[in-house]
């Protein structure tokens, strides 16, 4: 199956930048990342995501997924679980590990749902 690719561009702006500030996320008590390097990524009318380096992020703490996701502008999505966090943090957090060459900064980076962890603190 061919999966539509599409660019961003004026109907669809999709913009990263450095997060100038701190980002820590935790779940049960237990820093999950911990990063002064996220990016912020804003794309089109979407609230803005934060996605934060592999290198920053406990992985020890997470469990790989089957879940999956398609984004016509950034690529396939894979997902990881947060066990401590228990039902409300299953697919917690996605990454894209192949994104299409607009985003490809976010390659080894990582971005949580707010509402399935804890906290996540800027600043």
């Amino acid at each position: 199956m061919n999966k539509p690719v599409k660019i961003p561009g004026p109907d669809h702006p999709i913009t990263i930048t450095p997060t100038p500030s701190r980002v820590v996320v935790t779940v049960a008590g237990k820093v999950v990342a911990d990063s002064t390097h996220a990016l912020s990524l804003k794309e089109a009318s979407y609230p803005t995501v934060l996605y934060i380096p592999r290198s920053d992020v406990d992985m020890s703490l997470l469990a790989r997924t089957d879940h999956a996701s398609y984004c016509p502008y950034k690529g396939d999505a894979s997902y990881y679980s947060i066990p401590a966090g228990g039902e409300r943090s299953v697919n917690a957090i996605w990454t894209y590990e192949t994104p299409y060459a607009p985003v490809a900064e976010i390659k080894e980076h990582v971005a949580f749902y707010p509402d399935r962890v804890d906290s996540i603190e800027i600043g």
